[in-house]
């Protein structure tokens, strides 16, 4: 097993210390190979040095502009740091540097949700469950774009999709259960909101919305 390889084994089990070592010394063997800066920049990133972690993937970049994985990192650090619009141009480059992966168009999905704009969300975040179709999170935020777009009966159809990998997905339920509001199917958004409370005793928003509810069915007895 090369060193690369084995620092990111290290990486896996959050032995950072041995990891760090061994990413040094491959960027002190080979130090005009991008991907060992790049390696050791996700490292300081999963530690929280962010500022040591922009300088390695700049000098990546210097090194090899087309390192797509390099552009995917910047865009990690910037969203993290909520600087939505440089996370999205580095996402951007990404993609069009041909990283074709599922995680690179959900961030950038999320980038645009971040900045409300989910309609320029949706065909990122499709392109992700089209690469990932059984990640509940990445179909959730799909689901969650085409909502906020007022597609409402392709996110229902989403929604029971993520139901359907994951029962206990709470906030899946609460938002069918504002759909079925919205539908004027009182019960069921009461059976929805119900479910979410029990696998998520304080979602408030699902609390908030079995009161409206039980208050609309009370007064239309």
């Amino acid at each position: 097993m090369d060193k690369n390889s084995q620092a990111i084994d290290y990486m896996k089990e959050r032995n950072f210390e041995e990891a760090a070592k061994l990413f040094n010394e491959v960027i002190e063997q080979n130090p005009n190979d991008a991907l060992g800066y790049i390696n050791f920049a996700n490292l300081l990133m999963q530690v929280n040095e962010n500022d040591r972690a922009l300088r390695f993937l700049e000098k990546a970049i210097e090194l090899d502009p087309t390192a797509a994985t390099a552009y995917y990192g910047l865009g990690n650090l910037y969203f993290e740091q909520s600087e939505f619009s440089k996370a999205q141009a580095n996402f951007q480059k990404a993609v069009e540097l041909g990283l074709e992966e599922s995680d690179v168009y959900f961030m950038l999905g999320l980038t645009l949700q971040s900045q409300e704009q989910p309609r320029l969300a949706l065909p990122y975040l499709l392109r992700a469950t089209e690469l990932n179709p059984d990640d509940e999170e990445v179909l959730f935020q799909y689901g969650l774009s085409l909502a906020q777009s007022n597609s409402l009966a392709d996110a229902e159809t989403v929604f029971h999709r993520v139901l359907e990998i994951n029962q206990e997905h709470s906030d899946a339920h609460y938002n069918l259960g504002v759909m079925a509001l919205f539908n004027e199917k009182a019960q069921e958004a009461l059976e929805h909101f119900d479910k979410a409370i029990y696998i998520q005793p304080d979602h408030l928003l699902a609390l908030n919305g079995k009161k409206n509810v039980e208050q609309l069915m009370n007064e239309n007895k």
